[in-house]
């Protein structure tokens, strides 16, 4: 059974749903400030970096074990979110796996369509490699849109002959541009964060023409085989939920290691939520083991 923490943040996300269609500036804003309600603890050191170009942040805790790397792809649909609204997650995540977690800008749509944000990844990606750090004690995890190009991350690493991280994680995935899943009709009602409508919106700007299955803008679509093992976690109240369901099924069709978690009743990314939900830290804890699991 859900915990009640769960209730007052379904009720809280509903109310800050907009009267109209809000502007990219207005998402973007939004999301800042819904960060700010999550100061971070005093025990943790954010150093700033140039990971090859790309703007990026080390998050460290008294935690984080040198030798243990994780890249870590913000969500937002690919037009929203940044540094400063994922600190909080990407330092919960950081405790749990033990390691220090590199957390990036990249260029978000509509002014930077994809493959933009592909290119910033792979790049930050290379950066960790030539600052001394081997791909097996590298780990690639991302939610939502994150989600999703942290597995475009891994298949445009593959296509390039690079040597692959040790693992990955993707939190509520985001693979189909179409909103073709079941899941974005029958749990529309249940979904207080995700619809169809404003998620094709935004998959709009960040294709800016592409087709919509472009392996590396919609994963659903890529050649999924020889990518490390991989974690995806989804909760079974949100709209995504068939973007993950499926994603694992290709995975594994295509012979990766797949751990599916679906979370009874949770919503979309309620691991962001972990200062409040109880849930959201026990699955963040899981996350941490199954890095360390692939990152002795």
């Amino acid at each position: 059974m859900a915990s009640e923490a769960l209730a007052m943040i379904v009720n809280l996300l509903r109310s800050q749903r907009p009267l109209h269609e809000p502007t990219v500036a207005e998402m973007r804003a939004g999301l800042e400030a819904m960060a700010e309600m999550a100061p971070l603890p005093a025990d943790v050191e954010l150093t700033d970096a140039d990971a090859g170009g790309v703007r990026a942040v080390w998050v460290r805790v008294p935690e984080s074990q040198p030798q243990r790397a994780l890249l870590y792809l913000h969500g937002g649909g690919y037009v929203m979110g940044s540094i400063r609204t994922h600190q909080d997650l990407a330092q919960r995540l950081a405790r749990a796996a033990r390691a220090r977690v590199l957390l990036i800008d990249y260029r978000l749509a509509p002014e930077h369509p994809h493959p933009a944000a592909v290119e910033d990844a792979t790049r930050a990606y290379r950066w960790l490699v030539t600052q001394g750090v081997p791909p097996g004690s590298i780990a690639v995890a991302g939610d939502s849109a994150g989600g999703g190009l942290t597995v475009a991350t891994l298949v445009a690493l593959r296509d390039a002959g690079e040597p692959l991280p040790a693992a990955a994680v993707c939190l509520s995935p985001w693979v189909d541009l179409e909103g073709l899943g079941e899941s974005m009709v029958t749990k529309a009602d249940v979904d207080p964060m995700v619809q169809r409508e404003p998620l094709l919106r935004m998959a709009a700007m960040y294709l800016g023409g592409k087709d919509p299955r472009t392996p590396l803008a919609a994963p659903l679509y890529a050649d999924l085989r020889g990518l490390p093992p991989m974690l995806i976690q989804v909760g079974t109240a949100e709209t995504l939920l068939d973007d993950a369901v499926r994603l694992a099924e290709r995975a594994r069709a295509a012979g990766v290691e797949v751990t599916l978690e679906p979370w009874e009743d949770m919503i979309h990314v309620w691991q962001a939520f972990a200062a409040m939900l109880p849930e959201g830290q026990q699955a963040i804890e899981r996350i941490g083991a199954f890095i360390r699991q692939h990152i002795p």
